[in-house]
């Protein structure tokens, strides 16, 4: 060995030993993506019951499972248990474990249960928002009222009854800045359900849950199936079952963590970008304007040059559908047939929507119409191109009625 070669070794071993690393470096060095598993339930609140089983126990061994999945084969993950054995957690703990750890993602896992109908199979997969329908209600009523089994839940939720639907209004003008990622990942999930795992895909939906509620980071609830169902609670409680669902969960998560590590290593100085219009990546079909062409049930205002003026000053409402991962035509059948649909980017997801108005009244009454075909949908806010918080855009809306 050279001289000079000795040296340049023993310079480069001095810098490593002696010299600091810049802050920044070392903290994207050690920066691990934390995901929190909550496995619902535990403790004397069993959860839903069937005929041979209880909940709690099915969530337990499923959460477990995932994250043995994810420690075995993602070495820069941290997995973090809300619960790994069978104790009671208070619903508002469950969301201060995750928040504390600052979480990168939180996933409730669930089992679902329906009274009057033993015939109900599926798994589905929900994100935080207003429920639209009184079947998706009835779910949260039911995981919420975990709660019930806490002394003080009245003052540690502000008077909240799981019990009441007055209760769940708090979730109509809730704006999660996580809901993108939430309704992505949930996509993911019933992709693989229906694929890798081959189960019945019931679909993602919203719906007012405490523990998404209060988590900080982009959140899903999956319920695995139906202990009601005598044949689905023998799958949820066999090896293969479990197993089965466990990895379901485990591929959606795997594809999420690699689209936000592109995402982020894309992004200057690693964040999101910001929404951005998406019209023009989105051809209208012949014979139709844009978006504020509507059902015969429903008018929107006509969009003058002095409308387009008066939209640049005060919030735009409008009735968003449909999420996708990937661009769709104006002709697909997941849009049951409306005409006139735009769209816009948001997080490299593709959001659709329906209607235009600076007049929040006349927007409610076409969500109205467009959930008789999409359940889903919801108003959404827009001001000088950008989105905005739709409670804020409501209040402003009704402070230039004055």
């Amino acid at each position: 060995m050279s001289l000079n070669r000795l040296y340049h070794i023993l310079y480069i071993t001095f810098c490593m030993v002696c010299l600091p690393m810049h802050p920044s470096l070392a903290a994207n060095l050690s920066k691990k993506f934390v995901v929190v598993i909550d496995a619902g339930h535990g403790g004397h609140d069993p959860g839903a019951v069937g005929k041979i089983s209880k909940e709690k126990n099915i969530n337990l061994s499923v959460a477990l499972q995932l994250g043995n999945l994810i420690k075995e084969q993602c070495a820069d993950t941290r997995v973090i248990y809300t619960r790994s054995r069978d104790v009671f957690i208070p619903l508002a703990r469950r969301a201060e474990i995750a928040n504390e750890a600052k979480a990168d993602l939180f996933i409730s896992i669930h089992t679902n249960s329906v009274g009057g109908n033993k015939s109900v199979q599926g798994a589905s997969t929900w994100t935080l928002g207003l429920a639209k329908s009184d079947a998706n209600l009835e779910v949260a009523k039911r995981e919420n009222s975990v709660i019930l089994y806490e002394d003080d839940y009245k003052t540690r939720y502000a008077g909240f009854n799981p019990n009441s639907a007055e209760s769940y209004i708090i979730f109509e003008f809730m704006q999660d800045k996580y809901m993108s990622q939430s309704v992505h990942l949930a996509s993911l999930v019933q992709k693989e359900f229906k694929q890798t795992g081959k189960r019945i895909d019931r679909g993602v939906h919203q719906a007012g849950f405490l523990v998404l509620k209060a988590s900080a980071m982009p959140s899903i609830l999956v319920e695995l199936g139906f202990i009601s169902n005598p044949t689905e609670e023998r799958y949820l409680n066999s090896e293969s079952g479990k197993r089965a669902l466990a990895n379901s969960i485990f591929q959606a998560f795997l594809t999420y963590k690699e689209e936000q590590k592109m995402r982020l290593e894309g992004s200057k100085g690693n964040t999101l970008p910001e929404a951005e219009p998406l019209q023009s990546e989105v051809p209208q079909p012949e014979g139709t304007t844009s978006a504020s062409t509507t059902p015969k049930k429903a008018s929107v205002a006509t969009t003058s040059a002095k409308t387009q003026k008066v939209a640049q000053q005060v919030p735009v409402f409008k009735v968003q559908i449909l999420t996708s991962s990937k661009p769709l035509s104006p002709k697909d059948k997941q849009f049951k047939g409306l005409k006139g649909i735009d769209s816009y980017k948001e997080n490299g997801l593709y959001k659709y929507t329906y209607g235009s108005s600076t007049n929040y009244n006349e927007i409610l009454r076409i969500k109205k119409d467009v959930s008789k075909r999409i359940k889903d949908a919801f108003i959404i806010a827009f001001k000088n191109g950008k989105k905005m918080d739709t409670a804020t855009a409501i209040r402003e809306f009704k402070e230039n009625k004055k």
